[in-house]
């Protein structure tokens, strides 16, 4: 059974619940991407060549589920994500662990258990994959919720006040998006649930491409990614040697919880 578009996805803070719903994109830095009539290739090159997506492509909000369709880690038209085909590309490309990988794939389909696959254009439903203040995307209100848009990131990366970009300046940028949408858009919604999940999804590209430890991620790498939903490695990222485990996305997932306050000093 398929996944519907009318799924409400199970969100949830991280000690109970991870999530895939990674709103995520960006552009500070010229588009490089190319086009290709065809998703095969031959057996003398890599598999996981980058190919941009055919106008019959299926495509989400979700930057890091693009990438992987257009890497060929899932399906390169983006349809009928298996659980096992989810899992092992989130393994193959950005070296998350099994267990992490896979607790994905349940949490998009944890309110309907028997579905075993997805669409990647089941993800733009609003409020279901995609929601308002996204870094990369309009909102629904406004038009295109799912395709990234320039002029919604060059608002984030103005908060990305230098190099690498840090824990603090994701969550500033987050924070900024989400009062500019509640100022501009009479249909503004943010329920708990969203704000509980995108403290993780901001964090992500510390996740997928940066120093964990030290919460921060170089600028180009996070540029290059969201521009073009292509793995940063032409500008010097290198899959990391440990696999991302679950307790890593929730220190992440804190450090960004943490930043997102407009209140100094400790709490009484």
């Amino acid at each position: 059974m398929k996944l519907t578009t009318s799924l409400v996805l199970a969100t949830a803070s991280l000690t109970s619940a991870l999530t895939i719903d990674l709103n995520l994109a960006g552009l500070a830095r010229p588009l490089l991407h190319t086009t290709s009539a065809s998703h095969s290739t031959s057996k003398t090159q890599n598999p996981h060549a980058w190919i941009a997506a055919s106008p019959a492509d299926a495509r989400s909000p979700c930057p890091m589920m693009n990438t992987l369709a257009n890497h060929g880690y899932i399906h390169r038209d983006g349809r009928n994500i298996t659980r096992e085909g989810l899992a092992e590309g989130l393994v193959q490309s950005i070296n998350f662990s099994p267990e992490l990988a896979a607790s994905m794939f349940d949490l998009i389909l944890s309110m309907d258990p028997s579905a075993t696959d997805f669409d990647l254009d089941m993800l733009n439903a609003h409020n279901v994959g995609e929601h308002d203040a996204s870094l990369s995307r309009l909102d629904a209100y406004f038009g295109n919720n799912h395709a990234f848009n320039p002029t919604i990131f060059a608002q984030t990366t103005s908060y990305w006040t230098s190099d690498p970009v840090t824990a603090q300046m994701l969550a500033n940028s987050k924070v900024a998006r989400q009062i500019h949408s509640k100022a501009f858009n009479p249909t503004y919604t943010y329920p708990a649930s969203t704000e509980q999940t995108s403290h993780t999804e901001t964090g992500f590209p510390i996740l997928a491409f940066g120093d964990i430890q030290n919460g921060t991620v170089a600028r180009a790498a996070v540029e290059y990614w969201f521009a073009n939903e292509r793995l940063p490695s032409e500008v010097g990222w290198k899959v990391r040697q440990e696999p991302v485990t679950a307790e890593q996305m929730g220190a992440v997932t804190k450090m960004i919880a943490d930043a997102v306050g407009l209140v100094t000093g400790k709490k009484e």
